[in-house]
Formats: C-alpha cells, structure tokens, sequence
C-alpha cells in the first residue's frame, strides 16, 4: 500500500469538509448566532491544522497509480475522519451534549441514514441545522467522488478506482474516458437536480432555508428534517408530491440521466434495473392504497394515494421522510415496507438498501441453476440489459449477500440486548444497515434512537457506514493484508 498517497489524499478530503462546512458559517453570521460561529471556526482550524501540514509535508509517489487496495483503505477511513470532524460541531456546541449521540448523528448524516436521536429537531440553531442537512448532500454523491471532482489527479486510473470505492452497486463504470470528467459530470447532474428541486418547493410557498434543508435531504436521499413535525408541518399535498417524485428520482442511476443528456434513450429503454424499479414502486403503491383502504386507514382514494406514493417511494429510496404514522398501518402494508427497506434503490444513485441490480442477478443466477439443473449440458449465462454478465460479478454479489447476512444477524443479536421488542430490534438493524432511517415500534416514523444504549448506538453507526459503503471497504480494515505486503 503506498501509505504517503493515502494519507495525502486522505489531507484532500479534510481540505473539501474544511471549505464545505463554511457554509453553516456563514449562515451562523446571517443569522447572528455567533456562539455556532465560533464552534465553526474553531472545528475548521483544528481540521486545517491536522490537513494543511500532511498536504505540504507528505509527498506521495507520483509515479504510482491509486490501486483498489488504496482505494479501499481511503474510502473506509475518509468516512470514518469525516464523521469525526462533523461531529464535533454538535458536541463542542453543547447542542448534542453527548459525544455517542454527536457521532451517532454525524454518521447518520453523512451516510444519508436520518435516523436521529434528536426528539426536539428544532431545539438546533439554524445554522446547526443547515450543517446536519449538508451532510446529507455531501454523502448522497460521495466525498471521495467530490474529492475527485474538485481537485487534481496525478493518474488518469486514480479517480475510478476511488469512485469504485465508494459509490453503491455492484460495478462502477466511467461515463467518459476521465474519471475526473465522470465525477463532474455526477456532480453537475447532481447539483442541477437539487437546484430544481429547491424552485419547485418554493413555488410551493416553502421559505429559501426549509427549501434548501429539504432539497439537501432528498437529494442525499437522507431524511432529516428541519421541523419537528416533518414535512407534515406544512401540510401540503404540493410540497408531498415535489418531495415524492424527487426522491425517486434521486432513487435512479445517474447513468440514465447521463443518456437522457446525450440522447441515448435506446440505453434508457433497454435498462432493466430502471423498469423494475419503476415497476416495483408502482406495484407496491397500488398494494398499500388497497390495503389501506380495506382497513380503513384512509376513507378516500386521494388520500390513501399522496400518503402510500410517498411513503413506498420514502422508503424504496432509504430517504426516510415520512409524512404519516405508517407503524399503525395494517400488518401487510408495515411488512411490504420492510421488504421495501432491503431492496433499496438503483445502483450509481444516492439511495441505499441491497439495490435493485444485485435482486435482479441474483434471481438471474437462481433460474439459471434450475435450468442447469433440469438440463446439466445446457449452456447458460447470467445477462443484464441483453449482455453477459463475467462470473467475477455474479460471485461477487452471491459473496455480498452472504457477508450482508452475516452482519444483519450479528447486529441484531448485540441490539436484542436492549431487552427491546422483536419489531424495534429488527427495524432499527434493518433502517440503519440499509441506510433508510426510521424503523417500526419504538423506532418508528414518530420516534427516534435516543433510548437506544450506548453500545447500539455504535454497532447501529457501524451499520450505517457499513451500509453506505456497502461492507467491504471497512471490513478489508482489519484485513492484516491490507497493510503488510507478507504475513509471517
């Protein structure tokens, strides 16, 4: 491992977190709260004194390229750092006195989780609060995908490999030749869609700040709020329906948007994920709405369709709004949402969850065994969008689920020691490991993790890291490959 690049580049991302966190700075200033100023201030300094010196000291060799064992060694601890150094503006400020709970919080951000220990959301300054939705837009994309985006590369392979680090789904392909162009294209992708978003809300009558925490929220597919009543407190179906079609929309690949921009619509049509995806919301909405009303949860059709369309596609896309009590719902709509919640979004989006590509190649994999099995000399390939797909990326999300299903149980066997019911336990491991935010029963849309112990609290934020950078790169941590080149 070339540990003078890591570490530089490593220097590069607290350099990035160090420029974006004088935002809620300025906002402290526009608002006159100058006691989060001054914790501001003081968290960049530290960040800068740390940064700055490994910059100008650590020369990494030039003439090597970024490898995947680099790649995965910065994404792992550049999260980790990240959450750290946002944290601290929390915890310094007294708004979240505890430091488990100031972590809890950075990591839930930054992962686009929301799940949130906060019962009083409001009781944050507002610049406090604008630094908590920031930290959903800035992991939505990803860091090191911004890191590239912004500064220079020494090596034209240096950028894919850490866009392949960290970005979700089960490969990871340059849409351009650099991979510095590929992550400004994301970005300007990115960046267009937030704007966009931030006018239809306030043609809606929701105010510039709100707007913007909002957009930053969906866009990351996080879910915090701004109001303690969430999106609820505006009670508008306009706003409701800006904020649904924009999560799944934040929900698809990027790469669609990319052959939309450049008029490949034959990519668009062929695309598999995007017609199941589209498909399996579209189903699920029209499950609940029935369901719903056969129970009398909703009395008209309107209704029962703005509160399911929202929810399914909250849910579908890890985003975690919610704008009704849907733990009262009936038992079949509480455990479609469950299934909902392991799912997940598209591969290359901000959402979280399993992802819809790995579901498809893995039901793929599964009638391709019975075939084999019913017709032993047969020759059969595993396609995605008309294309083989090589054994190498079937294998590796067969070995995905295992190791998924293996953290899941862990998880969940540490949590059960809250002496919580079965539903808590299992939602909470479930909206935490799939990045979605809010569970069931005690963890419910009107509830939050503080009553949680300490000891979940952490396993709960190494889910949600776990989760966003989906197992592997913090796993290879504690690899003793990683970091020696021969083991004796």
């Amino acid at each position: 491992m070339n540990k003078k690049l890591v570490l530089h580049t490593l220097a590069k991302m607290g350099i990035i977190e160090i420029a974006l966190m004088m935002m809620p700075t300025l906002i402290s200033v526009y608002y006159r709260e100058f006691a989060s100023m001054r914790v501001f201030l003081f968290v960049i300094l530290i960040s800068a004194f740390i940064n700055v010196p490994v910059l100008l000291f650590v020369k990494p060799d030039k003439s090597k390229n970024i490898n995947a064992r680099d790649g995965i060694a910065i994404a792992a601890l550049g999260w980790i750092l990240l959450s750290l150094y946002g944290a601290f503006p929390f915890y310094i400020s007294g708004q979240i006195p505890r430091f488990t709970d100031a972590l809890f919080e950075s990591i839930s951000g930054f992962t686009t989780t929301g799940a949130s220990i906060l019962s009083n959301v409001e009781s944050l300054s507002r610049s406090m609060m604008f630094w908590r939705c920031l930290t959903h837009w800035i992991g939505g994309m990803g860091v090191l995908v911004l890191t590239v985006a912004l500064l220079p590369s020494d090596k034209k392979s240096s950028g894919l490999q850490l866009m392949r680090a960290e970005c979700p789904g089960p490969t990871v392909e340059k849409l351009v030749p650099k991979g510095k162009s590929s992550a400004m294209i994301l970005y300007f992708i990115y960046g267009g869609l937030t704007i966009i978003m931030i006018i239809f809300l306030l043609a809606g009558g929701m105010p510039l700040y709100d707007s913007v925490c909002h957009a930053f929220g969906t866009a990351g597919t996080g879910g915090f709020n701004v109001k303690n009543a969430g999106l609820g407190f505006y009670n508008s179906a306009y706003i409701e329906g800006v904020v649904t079609v924009f999560m799944i929309l934040f929900g698809v690949n990027f790469n669609i948007y990319y052959f939309l921009i450049m008029r490949k619509f034959i990519g668009i049509y062929k695309n598999t994920e995007l017609k199941v995806y589209l498909g399996t919301i579209i189903a699920s909405i029209s499950l609940v709405i029935v369901n719903t009303m056969q129970y009398g949860i909703f009395d008209k059709f309107s209704k029962a369709l703005r509160y399911a369309s929202f929810q399914v596609g909250s849910i579908m896309t890890s985003t975690g709004y919610s704008t009704a009590d849907f733990d009262s719902w009936p038992e079949f709509s509480k455990t479609l949402l469950i299934c909902l919640m392991f799912i997940g979004a598209c591969a290359g989006s901000t959402g979280g969850g399993f992802k819809v590509s790995r579901v498809i190649i893995l039901c793929k994999t599964a009638k391709r065994s019975l075939r084999k099995a019913l017709h032993p000399k047969s020759v059969n390939v595993v396609k995605s969008d008309d294309k083989a797909l090589d054994l190498e990326t079937v294998h590796n999300v067969s070995s995905y689920l295992i190791i998924y299903i293996v953290i899941f149980f862990i998880s969940l066997i540490i949590i059960s020691f809250n002496n919580f019911d079965f539903a808590t336990s299992f939602s909470s491991v479930t909206a935490c490991l799939n990045n979605i935010g809010p569970g069931i029963s005690a963890v419910g849309p009107t509830c939050d993790y503080s009553a949680l112990s300490d000891l979940s609290k952490y396993i709960l934020s190494a889910d949600m890291l776990l989760g966003r950078l989906e197992c592997l790169p913090l796993l290879m941590l504690c690899a003793p490959s990683m970091w020696f080149k021969k083991l004796y």
